[in-house]
């Protein structure tokens, strides 16, 4: 008994330090045997534009006593551990659901945050997932160190407008007039007229006083907001006076305005003058003002009050700049006033007139005839005496009478004398005419008595 007893205690032993053997051999390999932890989904990709928030989320399974890091991979930077943030950067920041989940957050997203994000488990070998980042980035003009006189270049000079700008993706210049006019290109080819223009560089050649005002450079690569630079452009040149109406007349009495047309750049110094020098300026008298028409012209206005004959004379409008000086003159003249005046009418021209609807005869100033005409007596149709007809006659005595009315009141000629109440010449003649027809018969009827006599008695 105490023999199997013995042996029962060694194998006791032997089994425990068995035991003890192998948990320290195996022991430390257990785990191996078990699930490893595994991403659920793929770590996004985000293009963001600055300004904005973004989240990576990774989801790892059957993490056990591992841990999830985030890192940065093109600068190797360690973020975050767990919930643990690591780099000093307040816009960063981790968060856990409790079970599966974590996130990484980016607030006001930046041009620097742009990259490969990587979120890893600290298994051996390490298990990873990678998302990239691209941040978007609003165009932007960068100032370029451009003097005045390049934006002030003389008529007809050549000028080159430069404008640079950044963003991602890359902006696109795209060049316009403020005023929305066509933009004026004159190449060895010839003229081009365009409302836009592509380039950093814009060059004008030739440039022309139209082609003065703003010019605006726009950026844009499709991300927001659209960013634009003003370039205000000045022509330079001599002034320029045009005149409407050289000679201006007027009423006394009354106001007058007098206008001349201005182009200058830089603007000039205007001013009116009489004929004798004496320069004008703003009284109870005259009114100086000026009126802008686009950018180079404007219009210059005399005003001059209750006209006086010391007022009648020549006005000139001056303009001068740096470049010139440029004259117009008008001529102000008095305006003459024309009266109705009365004048007496000879009878011999309403005679005249009378004439030509009746006889067309003439009188003197005695009344009497100085010439017939056919018309006055001419026989008709029907063998009668022809007479002037009833509206002849009514248009004649209504000229008369008017005659006779002016007569009185405006010329001292004498009225003229009645016609004597007899046959007028043409008719008298016509009555010989008929009287000599009959003694012509009455000698025919005897010469033919004579001859029937003459046939009897020479028969018998």
């Amino acid at each position: 008994m105490a023999l199997l007893y013995g042996m029962a205690s060694r194998d006791i032993v032997l089994c425990f330090f068995l035991a003890a053997f192998l948990y320290s051999s195996f022991g430390q390999a257990m785990p191996k045997s078990e699930v490893q932890p595994e991403f659920l989904a793929l770590l996004e990709n985000h293009t963001v534009s600055q300004g904005r928030d973004v989240s990576f989320t990774c989801v790892v399974n059957h993490l056990q006593s591992y841990k999830v890091a985030w890192m940065k991979s093109d600068s190797k930077a360690i973020l975050a551990i767990h919930t643990h943030m690591v780099a000093p950067n307040p816009r960063l920041s981790v968060t856990h659901n409790g079970h599966n989940t974590w996130k990484l957050h980016v607030t006001n997203v930046q041009p620097n945050d742009s990259g490969t994000y990587m979120c890893q488990v600290n298994t051996d070998p390490m298990r990873s997932q990678t998302g990239h980042m691209k941040v978007l980035i609003p165009p932007d003009i960068t100032d370029l160190d451009d003097s005045a006189d390049l934006l002030t270049p003389k008529e007809n000079s050549d000028l080159r407008l430069r404008c640079r700008a950044t963003g991602t993706p890359e902006p696109v210049i795209t060049w316009r007039r403020e005023d929305g006019r066509n933009i004026t290109l004159r190449t060895e080819h010839g003229v081009q007229r365009v409302k836009s223009y592509e380039g950093e560089q814009l060059h004008l050649t030739g440039i022309l006083r139209q082609e003065m005002g703003s010019y605006l450079c726009i950026a844009s690569n499709g991300v927001p907001p659209t960013v634009s630079k003003r370039y205000y452009v000045n022509v330079r040149f001599k002034p320029l006076i045009k005149v409407s109406s050289q000679l201006v007349v007027a009423p006394a009495n009354s106001d007058v305005v007098l206008h001349c047309y201005v182009e200058s750049w830089p603007k000039a110094l205007n001013t009116w003058y009489r004929d004798d020098g004496v320069k004008l300026l703003s009284d109870e008298k005259h009114d100086l003002t000026e009126i802008p028409l686009n950018d180079y012209a404007y219009q210059l206005n005399l005003t001059v009050r209750r006209l006086t004959m010391d007022d009648f004379g020549s006005y000139t409008c001056s303009a001068e700049n740096l470049l010139g000086k440029a004259e117009g003159t008008i001529r102000l003249q008095v305006k003459e006033l024309h009266l109705t005046k009365t004048t007496s009418i000879p009878i011999r021209h309403n005679m005249e007139f009378l004439d030509k609807y009746g006889s067309r005869k003439q009188m003197d100033r005695k009344g009497k005839h100085h010439g017939f005409g056919r018309e006055a007596g001419s026989l008709s149709k029907n063998g009668n005496m022809g007479h002037t007809t009833p509206m002849l006659r009514r248009n004649s005595s209504n000229v008369l009478t008017d005659v006779t009315v002016k007569k009185s009141k405006v010329s001292s000629y004498p009225a003229p004398a009645p016609a004597p109440a007899q046959f007028t010449p043409t008719q008298l003649s016509v009555q010989n005419s008929v009287t000599s027809l009959r003694q012509h018969s009455r000698l025919n009827c005897v010469g033919l008595m004579f001859a029937f006599l003459v046939i009897v008695i020479c028969s018998s």
